[in-house]
C-alpha cells in the first residue's frame, strides 16, 4: 500500500482511545493527533509533517487494522 505523505495511518491493531484534533486544526510535526490502546499500553499517534486536518477517519472506541487511515492533513 503506497502512503501519501499528508495521511496518518495505523501502524498496528489498536483501540482508539482518544481523539487529539479536530477537523480545521493547524498540526505541527510531532504534535499527538490520537491515542491509541494495545495490549494495555497507550501509543500516540504522532504526526511527521505540518499541515491543517482535512479528515478524521476514525472516532473513539473504533478499532483499527494495521495500515487504516486515521487523520488526513492538507
Amino acid at each position: 500500500m503506497r502512503r501519501r505523505a499528508s495521511e496518518i495511518r495505523a501502524e498496528m491493531v489498536a483501540n482508539v482511545l482518544s481523539v487529539d484534533v479536530a477537523v480545521g486544526d493547524t498540526v505541527a510535526p510531532g504534535d499527538t493527533v490520537l491515542l491509541l490502546e494495545s495490549m494495555k499500553m497507550e501509543i500516540p499517534v504522532i504526526s511527521e509533517l505540518g499541515g491543517v486536518v482535512q479528515q478524521i477517519k476514525v472516532s473513539t472506541g473504533d478499532v483499527v487494522q494495521e495500515g487504516d487511515l486515521l487523520v488526513e492533513l492538507g
